[in-house]
């Protein structure tokens, strides 16, 4: 089957010449042929082997398929197995699998084309934390049986939390006493111990068993359950302002720690009137959980089997600031004169067992103390020194205020612990500041008696006996006196004059420009200098007139403008057609508030908005519930369409916020499902944020193309619901999961489950014992009835069929065929004829189009009266 073709050269080939030689091979049969060439190279030969082979496949696959450590959530993953055909002909495969742990293969057969490669896909659904250690069988042509290992590690998802310093797993941080009012954090790390990112949310849970909030847990039994006033106040309290966590969300990569602190505040809860605050220290246990976001389908009852959170408990008291004083609080001060000074010694006692305090005593006019700031050990006292020294003459009541420094939570910065007051005590300071008696002194007035002097003009009291820094000036006016006035000036009128002819050092001080000085006597106009170097020109005085002018009129159309624009304001409030111009409330009695009232406005109240308030599970618990989320379930948009709602759709949701909206259950379990019948379970979706919310669902399920609509914007405070169609055509196990996004952003999965079954009736009983009916006769038919049921999803067509045998039967069932609507149940009467030679037992067959086969006997019970 080989063919040599060469012409054999008759001379010797010159060096850098070929001789070439073809070699033809044309098998006839499926078999490997092999032969020899001699070529004779002068004295030589050289063999040259033949090997004619004829066309086959090399397949060859991978012998492990390992997906590493992945996250046990509900989710369905994949990966891909080459089969690499490396011949030169077509190759077939065969793959088999008898275990119940992977979910899919595809394709399990199949031919690879020579020099090529076939991918085989594997399913896997990561529902339950275990190890993966399968293998499957693929039969490979040419090559034989080839086992390949499918391999995982499901792990739960989990949040662990460290101490910063230790690294060891915390489960309860003790803040210890802290004064109400103040502050104290301590600082965890946040460990996630799983493969996959994480987004995590702190909840704190307010309704957890074990939880205290401002109780004393050193009193007895007794005394507790004889508060119940504080224990029905305190159940109504919002926790979330207790306990402060920074950050409260965020995302975590794998094996990665983030720093969280922790802020303990205690706030005071105060009693109903008339109960005996007995014990002043509040303690409070509370419980932090750290889970991942969307594990919220307790209220959608579906709650997984693996929650993927954990806790810490917080433990912590609050005290009040016991500093007394002694005296005090209403301390009074010896009176004393002006210059003079009185102390009074004070005792400040910390009456506290476990905290010290730090006091500042702030600034009081006429009042001193020493010294003003200090720090107090528990159980210690300092004395302190309170001084009075009055700047002026009369009776002082001052509220003097100590301010009680701590440690406190900066507004701008929640991570940053200030030094600051949190409390405030007051006391009352009393002090009388007398006046002295003082001698007048006389003195002789040499000049002329003016107004003022007394009866006999020689003598003029000196005030305080203190010179002043201005000098007397007395001024009368011209029309009142004509004494001595010189004929020029007897015209003058209503001019200012000066009395004294000795006040030649006043009459020389600026003056007003536009009036005129003159003597008392003669009228003449005295000489006024004015320096040119400090007073006003002409146009300056002008301009600081207008300036004047200006910003009075500037003030005065501010004033109008505003009263323009609340006479507007009031007009559009009144000027509707439902206010008839009364006023609000008037005459209208206050509605009675009562606790029923608190706690449907705590109820109403929506989640916080703050990103630094703390989520709890008494909130999220009542997302659903509150009158405040509507019900729609038709009419929504599937797409965004006003200008708000394209802008809240665009919005990337923090994990808080995805956290506040329910998407579920998370795995929607359809249970027995009929093949060829149409099942649907609602997938719930509930907004509670105040913004809308776009809902994309990718379904590339066969089974599942039934579902619409795939596309909803979801309304604030809304709850909706979208069906989700289950048909199938193939009898097994289905285990899929479909993915959505919110906001075309964040991504999240349902798994759906269900089991593909056939048609099947069942009966309420096998066997049936027909007697006859007391008072009829023996010769009359004998009668009973079964019950089919239907337990599935599908409507059953039925057969009776006798069961031949040699005898002939008496039995019959009526009636006879029919159908048994989905769940329900279909009462057949089964009849025997009595006769000579009939038979008392009988068999049939129910049988179920496209279903099971159950057999029923049925004996009659004759009673043979002698």
């Amino acid at each position: 089957q080989f063919k040599l073709i060469v012409e054999n050269p008759e001379k010797p080939v010159a060096s850098g010449l070929q001789v070439t030689a073809f070699v033809e091979y044309y098998p006839e049969s499926e078999d490997d042929l092999q032969d020899r060439l001699l070529l004779l190279i002068e004295d030589d030969i050289v063999d040259i082997p033949l090997l004619g082979l004829i066309p086959c496949c090399y397949l060859e696959i991978d012998s492990e398929i390992n997906f590493g450590a992945v996250i046990s959530n509900s989710k369905i993953i994949s990966k891909e197995i080459s089969i690499a055909n490396h011949g030169s002909a077509s190759g077939t495969f065969e793959i088999s699998y008898d275990g119940v742990v992977l979910l899919n293969i595809e394709p399990t057969s199949g031919v690879v084309e020579p020099k090529s490669v076939k991918t085989v896909k594997v399913d896997i659904c990561t529902d339950v934390p275990r190890i993966i250690k399968e293998v499957i069988k693929v039969e490979l042509e040419g090559h034989g049986c080839t086992e390949v290992w499918i391999k995982a590690v499901v792990v739960e998802q989990v949040l662990k939390v460290l101490g910063v310093s230790c690294g060891n797993i915390l489960e309860c941080i003790n803040f210890g006493p802290v004064y109400f009012g103040s502050s104290k954090t301590e600082q965890i790390s946040l460990y996630n111990e799983s493969p996959e990112c994480v987004d995590w949310v702190a909840v704190l849970e307010d309704n957890a068993i074990g939880g205290e909030t401002g109780t004393d847990l050193q009193r007895s039994a007794d005394a507790v359950l004889q508060d119940l006033s504080l224990k029905n106040r305190t159940r109504d309290v919002d926790v979330s302002t207790l306990i402060l966590c920074i950050p409260n969300q965020g995302t975590l990569l794998p094996y990665e720690k983030s720093l969280v602190t922790l802020c303990f505040s205690p706030k005071k809860f105060k009693r109903d009137f008339g109960v005996n605050d007995s014990s002043p220290k509040q303690d409070y246990v509370l419980f932090l959980r750290f889970e991942a976001v969307g594990n919220k389908d307790g209220y959608l009852q579906a709650l997984m089997s693996h929650p993927h959170h954990t806790e810490l408990a917080l433990t912590g008291s609050g005290l009040p600031v016991m500093l007394t004083f002694n005296p005090g609080p209403v301390i009074k001060f010896m009176d004393c004169s002006l210059g003079e000074q009185t102390q009074v010694l004070c005792t400040l006692k910390n009456e506290s067992e476990s905290l010290p305090v730090t006091f500042s005593f702030r600034k009081t006019a006429h009042f001193n103390i020493s010294p003003e700031k200090g720090k107090i050990k528990k159980i210690s006292a300092k004395d302190v020194i309170f001084s009075f020294s009055p700047h002026q003459i009369g009776t002082f009541k001052v509220k003097q205020a100590i301010d009680i420094i701590g440690t406190g939570l900066e507004k701008n910065n929640l991570q940053i612990l200030k030094t600051k007051s949190f409390h405030q005590i007051y006391l009352s300071f009393i002090g009388v500041c007398k006046s002295k008696r003082k001698n007048i002194l006389f003195k002789i007035n040499p000049g002329i008696t003016p107004m003022i002097s007394n009866a006999t003009g020689q003598f003029v009291a000196d005030g305080t006996g203190q010179c002043t820094d201005t000098a007397p000036v007395a001024i009368l006016k011209s029309t009142q006196t004509q004494i001595h006035t010189h004929w020029i000036n007897r015209n003058c009128k209503g001019d200012a004059l000066i009395a004294f002819p000795n006040d030649r050092a006043a009459s020389i001080r600026p003056s007003e420009w536009n009036k005129k000085y003159r003597t008392i006597f003669t009228k003449t106009e005295r000489y006024n200098y004015i320096d040119p170097e400090f007073s006003y020109t002409d146009c300056e005085r002008l301009l600081k007139e207008a300036h004047k002018a200006y910003y009075a009129d500037f003030i005065s159309s501010l004033r109008q403008r505003r009263l323009q624009k609340d006479a507007a304001r009031q007009f559009y409030i009144y000027n509707n057609s439902v206010s008839i111009g009364l006023k609000p409330a008037e005459g209208l009695m206050s509605p009675k508030i009562s606790i029923d009232f608190h706690k449907e406005k705590l109820q109403c109240k929506t989640l916080p908005s703050d990103e630094n308030c703390l989520l709890t599970s008494r909130k999220l618990a009542a997302i659903g519930s509150k009158p405040s989320i509507k019900e729609i379930w038709s009419g929504l948009a599937a797409t965004p369409s006003s200008t708000q709602e394209k802008k809240d759709c665009s919005l990337t949701l923090t994990s808080k916020q995805l956290h506040q909206i329910l998407i579920g259950p998370s795995t929607m379990d359809f249970g027995d499902v009929c093949v060829y019948s149409t099942t649907a379970r609602k997938l719930h979706i509930i907004n509670n944020l105040l913004v809308h919310i776009w809902i994309q669902i990718e379904i590339e399920i066969d089974e599942l193309q039934q579902t619409s609509p795939l596309s909803q914007v979801v309304p604030p405070l809304t709850k909706t619901h979208i069906p989700i169609v289950f048909e199938t055509n193939t009898l097994g196990m289905f285990k899929r999961s479909f993915t959505y996004t919110i906001n075309n952003q964040h991504l999240g999965h349902v798994l759906v489950v269900a089991k593909a079954v056939s048609v099947e009736l069942e009966l309420s009983a096998r066997e049936l014992i027909l007697n006859p009916i007391p008072g009829y006769l023996a010769e009359t038919e004998f009668r009973t009835t079964v019950t089919v049921y239907n337990p599935r999803n599908h409507p059953a067509e039925f057969t009776w069929k006798r069961i031949i045998t040699d005898r002939r039967t008496a039995f019959s069932i009526q009636p006879a065929k029919g159908f048994v609507e989905a769940y329900r149940d279909l009462e057949c009467e089964v009849v025997w004829q009595p006769g000579f030679n009939s038979p008392e037992i009988g068999e049939f067959n129910l049988c179920v189009r496209k279903g099971n086969t159950i057999k029923l006997k049925c004996f009659a019970k004759v009673t043979i009266h002698t």
